[in-house]
């Protein structure tokens, strides 16, 4: 498989990492806050197992090939590599550290292309470390979550001779955001949601800086400030860095580019106060404040700062928009002949396509389905209004602002379908429609406009199924809805609208899950996992078609969930356009199960590869592709909005209600 692992800047919060670390020696020490981000360059790899060697071939910034490395799996080389220092120490010190604590074997890694300095205060040496966390963990399955790849990264760095913060690990999070508290010991990480691109670019300022020198003259300081200069340093790394840093996560929610600018202005100035006189001989920065200060770049910039421990080394600026920040760099390069990185933070990619696969046979409602497509059985909504369930779905979308919907339908099934979105009724009918249902077929006609069918030829299973729709849906990502699921939510926010709300905080796949008792986990594809901070997201280690009830026992637990039961999947799912690569990878080489092109392995392939969220929905699902779910969609599907005395409890409860 391929990887990708980006460099990382910390955008705010400089050395508050270790500082913060001291509060296991002196709890008046603060915590310490940053903000940090990936580049947009980073190291290129394939990956894959090796019976009994870490085999490492690396390619340098400039396209140099470095003769492969090879080490045996063993932990005395290993950790003997480790300790000399050097690039392939590394990745020595992660793969020893993993495989003392997994059962692993070996690693063949082709470091193809590299587009990150290195030495500029962009965690190079940490983005190498992550990349073997990385692949152990997805050539492996180690159910890792980004906050273990990060641990796991972290441990192996410092089984070599570097000294590396806590925070240079993070890059484990990708190009988005993240803000990292740190107490000790302890890390909290809360991802940031960037509204609208912000346009900053990084300047290699082409001087030096000696890092070892800065660290040994600040920690000196610690844990207890001996003098006024020292506790001069507490202050900054301390309270005035936070309040800095937690302006800045602030500003980056509301997309507020102005004032980030400002505060990066305002950092820099606090840090020349506070910290140059700890360590006047290299952060004095004469070559990093001629760039701050230069005339020509200032009406196209927002402000900047250094970079990493400080000094003259490199230098982040804040652009007013892209066209500025094209003509800063140029100015730049071609006045201080100095080389720039663009570094982008970019919103989320909207979700305006959903689609619906509708082209099964329906055997579970056999014989009605000879009559009748299930997606077409009534349903009766909020308004008492009876309408086919595929509308009801429809709907389920629209309403959650999407712009588009794409059914899968077999092609015999067509004119069913474009009926009901297509076609108004005969004139003769509509005369006999109330004014209210005249209307009506007005909303149909506004709705049939935005529904584009997609032909599945032969019904080759579900993964087959959305595959039909990759022309459709291009390479945007999607929302993927059952054709034959409602969805009833206990909030006035919709099921559909929670899963893309979290997407869109987080810009990785998601899916609906709702709790199901044991004995019912053979019906659903079912996960595992980790959940977030907040409790609000799960990130998913496992998922499971249709397992038995011992596998899910042994295997699909998750922290805080009732005695035997488990997370389904609940038919909603937000999926980067990634998964058609997976299943077209299927396709080519006629890899079925059971006859059929499943999709479930498709999505567990997506966890491993890009990695996947989960969040319960707050509502009900009702499959009415099963009988007596059916039965019980007629009955609470348009039940009244209030909260009903059926929520939260097991579906086999509600049923066994109904049925009574």
């Amino acid at each position: 498989m391929k990887l990708f692992v980006p460099g990382r800047i910390c955008l705010f919060g400089e050395h508050t990492d270790w500082a913060g670390g001291y509060r296991r020696m002196n709890p008046e020490v603060e915590k310490g806050y940053t903000i940090i981000a990936g580049t947009n360059q980073g190291l290129y790899a394939e990956v894959s197992p090796h019976p009994t060697a870490l085999l490492f071939r690396s390619t340098l910034e400039d396209g140099t090939r470095m003769d492969p490395h090879e080490l045996p799996m063993e932990p005395d080389a290993l950790l003997a590599e480790a300790k000399e220092g050097g690039f392939f120490s590394y990745a020595a010190g992660v793969a020893y550290q993993v495989m003392t604590h997994y059962r692993v074997r070996g690693l063949e890694i082709d470091n193809y292309a590299t587009d990150l300095p290195i030495r500029k205060g962009l965690s190079s040496s940490a983005a190498v470390c992550v990349l073997l966390a990385r692949a152990f963990n997805r050539v492996y399955d180690l159910k890792m979550t980004r906050r273990g790849e990060m641990e796991w990264a972290y441990r192996g760095e410092v089984t070599t001779p570097s000294r590396c913060g806590r925070m240079d690990q993070g890059c484990a999070y990708g190009n988005r955001p993240i803000m990292m508290a740190f107490d000790g010991d302890a890390i909290d990480i809360r991802e940031l949601n960037v509204p609208k691109p912000l346009y900053f670019f990084i300047v290699d300022l082409k001087a030096g800086k000696d890092t070892k020198r800065i660290l040994t003259d600040l920690n000196q300081s610690y844990p207890f400030p001996a003098d006024e200069r020292q506790k001069s340093v507490h202050a900054f790394l301390g309270p005035i860095s936070s309040r800095i840093t937690a302006e800045a996560a602030e500003a980056l929610a509301a997309g507020d580019s102005e004032l980030l600018g400002q505060l990066m202005t305002e950092a820099q100035q606090e840090f020349d106060v506070h910290l140059r006189p700890a360590c006047p001989s290299e952060l004095t920065a004469p070559v990093l404040h001629q760039l701050l200060e230069y005339g020509p770049v200032q009406p196209y910039i927002l402000g900047g700062k250094g970079v990493g421990s400080g000094g003259d080394g490199s230098a982040q600026l804040l652009a007013r928009d892209a066209e500025s920040r094209r003509k800063a760099i140029e100015i730049i390069e071609r006045d201080l002949g100095m080389d720039c990185l663009e570094l982008t933070l970019g919103a989320t990619r909207q979700v305006r396509k959903a689609v619906i696969p509708a082209a099964g046979f329906g055997t579970r409602m056999f014989p009605l389905t000879k009559a009748v497509k299930k997606e077409l059985l009534p349903v009766i909504d909020a308004e008492g209004r009876a309408k086919p369930a595929i509308l009801a779905i429809v709907e389920e979308a629209l309403g959650a602002g999407l712009e588009e919907v794409g059914i899968i339908i077999q092609e015999r099934d067509r004119g069913a379908f474009e009926e009901l979105f297509c076609m108004p009724p005969e004139v003769e009918h509509l005369n006999r429609l109330s004014r209210e249902d005249q209307e009506y077929c007005q909303y149909l006609d506004e709705v049939g406009h935005r529904v584009t069918f997609i032909i599945q030829d032969a019904q080759e299973g579900f993964g087959h199924a959305v595959h039909c729709s990759r022309e459709w849906v291009r390479d945007e990502p999607f929302l993927l809805m059952l054709g034959d699921h409602l969805y009833r939510s206990h909030t006035e926010v919709s099921c559909a609208r929670q899963v893309l709300d979290v997407y869109e905080k987080d810009g990785r796949s998601v899916l609906g899950l709702k709790a199901v008792p044991a004995a019912e986990v053979y019906r659903f594809g079912c996960v595992a996992g980790t959940w977030s901070e907040d409790r609000e997201v799960l990130e998913v280690t496992e998922v499971s078609e249709k397992p038995t009830e011992d596998y899910a026992r042994e295997r699909l637990r998750v922290e805080g969930q009732e005695e035997d039961t488990f997370l389904s999947v609940a038919g909603l799912y937000v999926l980067t356009a990634r998964v058609f690569d997976y299943i077209a990878e299927d396709i080519s080489r006629n890899l079925r199960r059971q006859g059929e092109f499943e999709f479930t392995p498709c999505l567990d392939r997506l966890r491993r590869e890009e990695g996947l969220n989960g969040v319960v929905i707050d509502g009900e699902r009702f499959d009415i592709g099963m009988p007596d779910s059916y039965r019980r969609a007629i009955v609470e599907f348009g039940a009244p909005t209030q909260q009903w005395e059926t929520a939260g409890r097991s579906t086999s409860q509600q049923r066994a209600d109904t049925e009574n």
